[in-house]
């Protein structure tokens, strides 16, 4: 139902690929910037072409241990496909990250659970934070259209 940061796990292992590429690290940035950029604007499949291409420029290089991290970046991208829909979610006004349920967390559940005397089961406690990151996030009445 709540949607976990991917993004930032997706550019570690995308910057853990750069590293291994050929280069003094000034490109560093502006592939990682390309990158991000592919991710939010086109998802998976967009990464999935960039990499390719990247792996079609590797063929001819000596060194395993370039082609070997894009495989794994690939490798991890494929694994991870149904949950790099950004572009899908930023067009339909969604939000990418996981700041609301943090802010969430923080400001209205931790008030109502900290209330004197409060008591919790885990199951309970869970279910209220539910609640209570849906109102907090204003995806209640999304919910309620998307609950078939």
């Amino acid at each position: 139902m709540f949607y976990m940061d991917g993004t930032y796990h997706t550019l570690e292992h995308v910057s853990a690929c750069d590293k291994a590429l050929p280069g003094d690290g000034e490109a560093f940035t502006p592939w990682l910037d390309k990158m991000r950029l592919v991710l939010y604007s086109e998802g998976f499949w967009g990464m999935e072409r960039e990499l390719q291409s990247l792996d079609d420029e590797l063929k001819g290089e000596a060194n395993k241990s370039m082609r070997g991290a894009v495989s794994s970046l690939r490798k991890y991208l494929r694994g991870n496909e149904g949950r790099l829909n950004d572009a899908e979610r930023l067009a339909a006004g969604q939000p990418i990250g996981s700041g609301l349920i943090e802010g969430a967390c923080k400001n209205l559940v931790g008030r109502r659970m900290k209330k004197t005397g409060a008591s919790w089961r885990i199951e309970r406690a869970n279910r209220m934070a539910r609640v209570c990151s849906l109102l907090y996030a204003e995806q209640w009445d999304t919910l309620w259209k998307n609950a078939n």
